[in-house]
């Protein structure tokens, strides 16, 4: 039962990270949560969870988390919910290939490493869950946001092919794919925005400086947002058709529990109407049409 029942989460210190861990943790999972500060990962333990360093741009750090986890539950890890990652905004263009190499280290390139280091346990106990929390910008591309777009593109194509190949083995590979979920992301984003892109040179400064000012109005009138458990990210939700464009991170826990507890998780799991608008759109536009409406939504 307890290797059946345990699961690895990426990406703890906030957001859909931090919401799921406490959610697994409550419906009797016993959860590893990763986080890369000291702080964040005495504030985990400090909530009952199993805290394990984790820079997914660090081939050692991955390496000793693997292994932590495989030796605290004797090679029993069920599943793998890879989740943590950054966005670098900023035109295609105006991005070096110094800062594409570091969003497909952390997005990409580190999840890649981490999940082929736990495989073979899995393959070994005859079961596991790979859940990847990709998005809707892994299904179409947006404006301003082409490395992002790129990295989740490339773990749509692995998880995909990752699931062919492992049919019949016991392990199942999912996909999540949020649209916009209230978190802190936006706000780290224009942080990487700031430090590696030169805005007042690129061609593209005026509509940096209207997007900046907007997300520092936004901030300054919000202020930046707490972690939520689950119980505090529901009582927020609101009913109706509007507020299921932007949710909170309970949506995405919720895809989780189907993807880890369903004896038939399915391959893709869409979370709010932005993202299932987008994927009717790339089925039923021309290639012409979805550009347009993916300008529109930029």
């Amino acid at each position: 039962m307890t290797g059946s029942r345990t699961i690895l989460i990426t990406g703890c210190s906030s957001g859909i990270g931090y919401t799921c861990a406490h959610g697994m943790a409550e419906r009797g999972w016993r959860v590893f949560a990763t986080a890369r500060t000291s702080n964040d990962l005495e504030r985990l333990s400090s909530e009952g969870l199993e805290a394990i360093a984790l820079d997914y741009a660090d081939p050692k750090s991955i390496a000793a988390c693997a292994s932590a986890v495989l030796e605290r539950t004797g090679g029993n890890l069920y599943a793998l919910f890879n989740n943590g990652a950054f966005g670098q905004p900023g035109a295609v263009e105006d991005l070096t290939v110094d800062v594409l190499r570091q969003q497909f280290e952390a997005n990409v390139f580190g999840w890649h490493d981490l999940t082929c280091r736990l495989l073979p346990a899995m393959r070994s106990n005859g079961a596991g869950r790979i859940v990847q929390c990709s998005s809707v910008l892994g299904l179409v591309a947006l404006k301003w946001r082409g490395a992002y777009n790129a990295s989740k593109f490339a773990i749509e194509a692995l998880s995909d092919t990752m699931r062919l190949e492992l049919a019949g083995t016991g392990i199942h590979v999912c996909q999540i794919e949020p649209g916009p979920i209230r978190t802190r992301f936006r706000e780290h984003a224009i942080a990487k925005l700031r430090a590696n892109v030169d805005l007042e040179a690129s061609p593209h400064a005026a509509e940096y400086a209207r997007q900046l000012a907007a997300e520092d109005e936004k901030l300054a009138r919000n202020g930046p947002r707490p972690p939520e458990k689950p119980a505090a990210a529901r009582a927020r939700a609101k009913p109706g058709i509007l507020p299921k464009y932007r949710l909170g991170p309970e949506a995405v826990l919720d895809k989780l529990i189907h993807a880890t507890e369903s004896s038939s998780p399915r391959p893709r799991y869409y979370v709010t109407s932005s993202t299932w608008a987008m994927a009717l759109a790339r089925r039923i536009l021309t290639g012409r049409a979805l550009d347009r409406l993916s300008s529109r939504v930029s």
